[in-house]
């Protein structure tokens, strides 16, 4: 593994120092607390202005929320840093959530701006547990906005939110100066009904627990790339936007009361999950590369453009944790999905070394998955 400007991580060090036996009794331990204690600091942004990796899902993202948001706004339902709120109302339990897209182009294979904001918050709400009812939606629009695509826009809203069956019953619309924006960005929020008992959250996988991915990853991420026309590239690809809900409730369905967490895989892709599964479980997940579900084209693009498929957003994938007893009914009720066709069980979670994400290469060797550096895929979301 390579940070995004190239140069390799303390984490691939680490693992090529004790592969090459050239680590001395005591030695990798010593390390590995001390990369404990290093995440364990008090989260600071050091950068005098905000970058673009600041929104890449991410260490800067990481270190943007957690020095500046949550350390502002902290309290009991901000704090566990779910995709959603969960909180009482009444005798009903609800979920909330936002999300803002400014994904560039705004058309592209497969969807645009409008259906990938319905469903991204679809499947927020979705991997909280939550029934997704009522969406708003608010419009910052440019000056100059052609009302042809923003009629478009709004038609692939109102289809999405009737596939996912949910209504967008409130909105926002604000037109800034011409070049004070870059066409359409979209927000969007929602709300949902958890109807069952019990609770999910990255801090529930446990020693044991089996990791499932819902299908092939990154073909979100790599369709973007592409469709900006920068690179001499072509591929047979179409983002994988969908909305998540009917499958989480075939997962719960088989499985009410085995499943640890859920989240859906969009900035900094399946490898960032991972490891926000690692840190607040305490635990180790360890994954087998080729097990790994991913399309040929999106792994043919991933080595051209120097990028690890695992840290490639996904709109219409999810990453589960399940008891390992039961992973085979929960498998059979992925795939028996339209969209979980390719569901695969990829990792496994143990004890140690806690905190961290071990990737068993196809090749026999171990190397540590860390969180995203840089941003090598801006504006995909």
């Amino acid at each position: 593994m390579t940070g995004a400007d190239g140069t390799a991580s303390w984490a691939e060090a680490l693992v090529r120092e004790h592969e090459s036996h050239a680590v001395r009794p005591g030695r990798e331990e010593q390390v590995l607390e001390r990369i404990d204690r290093a995440r364990r600091r008090r989260a600071t942004v050091r950068e005098e202005y905000v970058t673009m990796a600041h929104g890449a899902g991410g260490k800067a993202t990481q270190s943007l929320i957690e020095a500046i948001f949550l350390e502002s706004f902290r309290n009991p339902l901000l704090e566990p840093l779910e995709d959603g709120a969960v909180f009482g109302a009444g005798t009903e339990r609800l979920a909330l959530t936002t999300d803002s897209y400014v994904v560039s182009p705004l058309f592209f294979p497969g969807g645009n701006i409008g259906d990938l904001a319905v469903n991204g918050t679809v499947n927020d709400l979705a991997v909280c547990g939550a029934r997704p009812l009522y969406l708003s939606a608010g419009f910052i629009l440019e000056e100059g906005f052609p009302v042809g695509d923003l009629r478009r826009v709004v038609a692939s809203m109102a289809v999405a939110a009737e596939v996912a069956g949910v209504q967008i019953v409130t909105g926002d619309t604000k037109v800034v100066q011409r070049g004070k924006a870059d066409g359409c960005y979209v927000n969007t929020a929602g709300v949902g009904l958890i109807e069952r008992p019990g609770a999910l959250g990255v801090a529930g996988a446990r020693p044991g627990d089996a990791v499932i991915v819902s299908g092939p990853i990154g073909e979100h991420g790599v369709t973007i790339m592409l469709a900006r026309g920068e690179l001499d590239i072509e591929a047979d690809l179409i983002s994988d936007t969908a909305p998540l809900n009917g499958l989480v409730a075939a997962l719960l369905d088989a499985c009410p009361e085995a499943v640890r967490c859920m989240r859906d895989a969009t900035r900094g892709g399946v490898a960032t999950i991972l490891n926000e599964i690692a840190r607040a479980s305490g635990v180790a997940v360890v994954v087998e590369e080729d097990a790994v579900p991913v399309r040929q084209a999106v792994r043919g693009a991933c080595e051209l453009l120097g990028i690890d498929p695992l840290y490639v957003a996904c709109e219409g994938r999810l990453v589960a944790v399940v008891d390992g007893a039961v992973v085979d009914t929960a498998l059979a009720a992925l795939r028996a999905h339209p969209l979980g066709e390719g569901a695969a069980l990829v990792g496994r979670i143990g004890e140690d070394p806690p905190g961290l994400v071990l990737l068993k290469t196809g090749f026999g060797g171990t190397r540590i998955v860390d969180l995203l550096v840089g941003d090598p895929l801006p504006r995909i979301c």
